[in-house]
């Protein structure tokens, strides 16, 4: 069974998923590792979830505020052997309550063409692309996606 809890970016579980996220993420981006990262800070992310099995800390996710009606989706992450048993949707519907019961209408996202796994778990959860905005209007191995929150 999966238990959720929310928290914040000084989690210590949290931080140890983040480690294992960016260890990924370095070897998928390669060379646009070090432009990504830059985007990816944990230390002014307030809203987190993190997901446990057994009471180990097994995949996370965070929302950060982009606009005043949009939370920006961050650090999705799911060890590898535990995925595809929807741990990450668990963790992104989570999300979306926690920004819709602050008021925010949408959720938004990045994710990169190197990343089939995520743009799959955005895919069936409903989110729609959109062009790239931000940071990632230019970057062509980014894909961005958005999703409507009901109220």
């Amino acid at each position: 069974m999966i238990s959720l809890k929310r928290t914040d970016f000084e989690d210590n579980d949290f931080m140890q998923l983040v480690t294992l996220l960016d260890a990924d993420l370095r070897v998928r981006d390669g060379d646009e590792h070090e432009f990504y990262a830059q985007f990816n800070k944990i230390d002014q992310i307030r809203h987190v979830i993190v997901a446990y099995r057994d009471e180990k800390p097994v995949g996370c996710g965070a929302i950060k505020p982009y606009d005043a009606s949009t939370m920006e989706i961050k650090r999705m992450f799911v060890l590898p052997e535990l995925r595809g048993v929807g741990i990450a949707s668990q963790v992104l519907n989570a999300l979306e309550k926690w920004a819709a019961e602050m008021g925010y209408e949408k959720c938004i996202l990045e994710t990169g063409v190197k990343q089939p796994e995520a743009i799959a778990l955005y895919t069936k959860n409903n989110y729609d692309r959109i062009p790239n905005y931000g940071q990632y209007k230019n970057a062509k191995s980014s894909v961005c996606f958005q999703k409507q929150l009901s109220s």
